[in-house]
């Protein structure tokens, strides 16, 4: 999950740095500034909140389909998430009222579902979800071509942007460094024609859903260029426009469109940084 628009001006995951981003309710953490570096039992534990993350996600890749609502995936996701055993990270998470952010097409992130939003045929899906299990969370995101009739540029644009994760994914290690990773995102986008989006970062992710560091996608001196250490736990998320990397936010202050209303597509893991690479602990392959 992306850092929220209405918090960029205060928070550690935009330009000019800050205080990390606390829980709501039972999941309260005092902000903590500077990076954690996770034990080997915060790890373990992170590794099964993201198991169930990526446990979701694939059964919401199969089930999604034209007709359903985005308000039927929400209520699998919460489901499935409590019926293992965790609660949903972003339900109540500053006031986001579900489970998933689910948005389609020109929608960028923060897409709020709805019983009354009907999946069509043709439909790029981006589906974020994160769990809350034994004090860690695992956030991830996927981006679904639903259907029949998926436009080809739609995806393209979907593929680019899981690349170029995989890229940023492959710089990872300890040593590396954030604009390493940024670098490679960005390079494999922009070789490809499509625009990164710079409102919104990666994020430092563990007993709190949003720590430091930001994990930005594109090349830039406004936010620390951080060396890498074994034990950090990081999501990384590009978002990729088909045209401009303009946003707008809508009036419902959550979901957030494409200006020239262009697609948009996003991919995110959860890793932790290893001695020689990393580990994707929300990997779906299982």
């Amino acid at each position: 999950m992306n850092l929220f628009a209405d918090l960029l001006a205060s928070t550690n995951g935009v330009k000019g740095g800050g205080t990390p981003l606390t829980q709501a309710g039972p999941r309260i953490q005092k902000g903590r500034r500077g990076v954690e570096v996770k034990s080997a039992r915060e790890i373990a534990i992170m590794r099964q909140a993201s198991r169930i993350v990526a446990t979701v996600l694939r059964e919401i890749i199969d089930m999604a389909a034209p007709g359903m609502t985005t308000g039927d995936l929400d209520r699998h996701a919460e489901a499935r998430i409590r019926s293992m055993g965790a609660t949903p990270s972003f339900k109540g998470y500053h006031g986001f009222p579900a489970s998933i952010c689910a948005s389609i097409n020109n929608e960028v992130v923060h897409g709020i579902p709805s019983a009354k939003r009907v999946i069509n045929a043709g439909d790029l899906v981006k589906i974020d979800t994160g769990a809350y299990f034994e004090g860690f969370h695992g956030d991830s995101c996927v981006t679904l071509c639903v259907g029949e009739g998926v436009p080809e540029e739609a995806r393209r644009l979907s593929r680019v942007a899981q690349e170029s994760l995989m890229k940023g994914l492959a710089t990872v290690k300890a040593g590396s460094t954030l604009l390493e990773l940024a670098g490679a995102v960005q390079d494999h986008v922009e070789a490809h024609g499509y625009a990164v989006v710079e409102d919104y970062t990666g994020h430092g992710v563990g007993r709190n859903l949003h720590e430091e560091p930001s994990v930005f996608n594109y090349r830039t001196r406004d936010l620390p260029n951080m060396q890498l250490r074994a034990g950090m736990t990081l999501a990384v998320e590009p978002i990729l426009n088909a045209g401009s990397k303009a946003c707008r936010t809508l009036k419902d202050r959550w979901t957030v469109v494409t200006v020239d209303g262009s697609l948009s597509a996003q991919w995110e893991h959860t890793i932790v940084v290893t001695s020689d690479g990393c580990d994707i602990l929300t990997d779906r392959d299982f």
